[in-house]
């Protein structure tokens, strides 16, 4: 893990958190105690994180978004080879349209310091980019759902409509035999409008999704060329994809196919 992401990485364990003690990052981020010093040290100098008696605090302002927090820890480890497998697929220079799930949140977070054109409608998401000057970043304005920090809705749509980038990257509450599904009608009219905008598209989802319906339907199976999926996937939904002409990444010890 290089130091930028190791450092975001950090950052967003103790902002999740509000208090994290060096012991628990070393083991969480699979690295030294004396590694976690020195990027708190960079990260108290440049006020983000406060060092006190037995851990860290986090200092920087932000909004509280309780709903996104609790979802970005479930399945975190299917979550995180996830969003590595598909960070891999990601060249430098690329003009990438990033989506508010928490999953696109961990893709997102693998791509921070890299030189990069980034678009999103996601307010945690822009936060990663925001005061790291190697990529590009535009946000997308428009009504903001209050659980997620993620503009929706037809002021958003227009501004998608005129822009187009290299790769969407969407995640979605449910697959089924019907397709994908995302629970807030007015997100989903977004997300349509993000998969136009794009020469290729890319799902992630991890596998606790799959065979579950949610409240709107967002597009067939056959509309998703490329999808990300961690190796819990069986093998019935494996077939199934394949059949729809998906090209399926298998993330963690698995061969793609």
């Amino acid at each position: 893990m290089l130091g930028e992401e190791r450092r975001s990485r950090l950052l967003e364990l103790v902002r999740v958190r509000r208090f994290a003690s060096p012991r628990d990052l070393a083991r969480e981020l699979a690295v030294s105690e004396s590694t976690i010093r020195r990027d708190l040290e960079q990260l108290e100098e440049i006020g983000s994180a406060k060092r006190i008696h037995g851990g860290v605090l986090y200092t920087e302002t932000s909004p509280r978004l309780p709903h996104f927090d609790a979802r970005q820890a479930q399945h975190w480890e299917q979550k995180r080879a996830i969003a590595a497998r598909t960070a891999e697929s990601i060249e430098d220079g690329d003009a990438v349209l990033l989506g508010g799930g928490t999953t696109t949140y961990e893709v997102a977070r693998l791509l921070v310091g890299r030189p990069l054109h980034v678009v999103t409608n996601s307010l945690p998401v822009a936060n990663l980019f925001v005061t790291h000057p190697g990529s590009d970043l535009v946000l997308l304005g428009g009504n903001i759902c209050p659980r997620t920090g993620v503009a929706q809705g037809p002021y958003a749509e227009r501004m998608i409509a005129s822009l187009r980038v290299r790769r969407t990257i969407l995640s979605v509450a449910a697959v089924n035999d019907e397709g994908f599904f995302d629970n807030n009608a007015l997100l989903v009219g977004t997300e349509r409008a993000m998969t136009r905008a794009a020469d290729e598209l890319f799902f992630v989802v991890d596998s606790s999704k799959f065979g579950h319906q949610s409240l709107v339907h967002l597009c067939g199976l056959d509309a998703v060329k490329n999808l990300v999926v961690d190796n819990g996937i069986s093998e019935d939904w494996r077939s199934k994809l394949l059949a729809a002409g998906i090209k399926l990444l298998v993330a963690g010890p698995a061969d793609n196919v």
